[in-house]
């Protein structure tokens, strides 16, 4: 990422709930006989080993042959999270001249690859499921039932999980913290809006970066 120092995100914990909070990421991997290989899934910050002072470890799954495309296991992977961003426009600075810009908060988290073996990768798909399912009216847990159990045993296989110990955090969290505090809170008022560029997650992150109660 280009070296801003005015929204760099230096603050591990803060990196960790970025985790915890946008846990869709895409990994990047660079194999020497394909080049760049981009995949897509959902991640886990290993809650005992950020407990434990390891610092940030991510707990994933692909699906086969995902794996192979990667080459996953042989070298580091980039791991990107990206949490709110959007469109800010020049006219809600209230002031000229400006230009229109970009607020986003991204973590890109590199390390190497420990492939879990099946019964790991087991009890890390149940843990997956478990966090998006436990707080719905009927969740639907791998291990709710013995039916439900019986098939995660049977999908596992086709499904490679893996834990990445992060060895490099770099991180940029832009939110208008160059503006002054009146153009903050115009911005946080559109974005709260009914307009084109309604964006109330963006809006509570600048808000909380910067501050200000909305």
């Amino acid at each position: 990422m280009r070296d801003n120092s005015d929204y760099a995100l230096r603050d591990v914990d803060t990196v960790a709930d970025l985790v915890r909070e946008y846990p869709w990421t895409t990994f990047v991997s660079h194999v020497p006989e394909t080049g760049l290989i981009a995949s897509h899934y959902p991640v886990l910050l290993d809650e005992e080993a950020y407990a434990s002072g390891r610092g940030i470890v991510l707990l994933s799954h692909m699906g086969r042959p995902d794996e192979e495309k990667h080459d996953l296991g042989n070298h580091d992977v980039l791991a990107i999270v990206q949490g709110p961003h959007g469109y800010i426009s020049p006219s809600w600075y209230g002031y000229r001249p400006n230009v229109p810009t970009w607020d986003f908060a991204v973590a890109h988290l590199t390390g190497t690859v420990e492939i879990l073996p099946d019964e790991e990768n087991l009890r890390t798909l149940d843990r997956l499921v478990e966090h998006f399912e436990k707080d719905l009216p009927d969740p639907h847990l791998l291990h709710a039932t013995k039916e439900n159990s019986d098939y995660a045993a049977r999908i596992v296989h086709g499904t490679v999980g893996f834990r990445i110990n992060v060895a490099s955090i770099e991180a940029k969290e832009k939110m208008n913290q160059d503006k002054p505090v009146a153009s903050i809170r115009t911005i946080v008022e559109e974005l709260c809006g009914p307009g084109l560029h309604h964006n109330p997650r963006l809006a509570a992150r600048i808000a909380a970066v910067n501050h200000l109660d909305i």
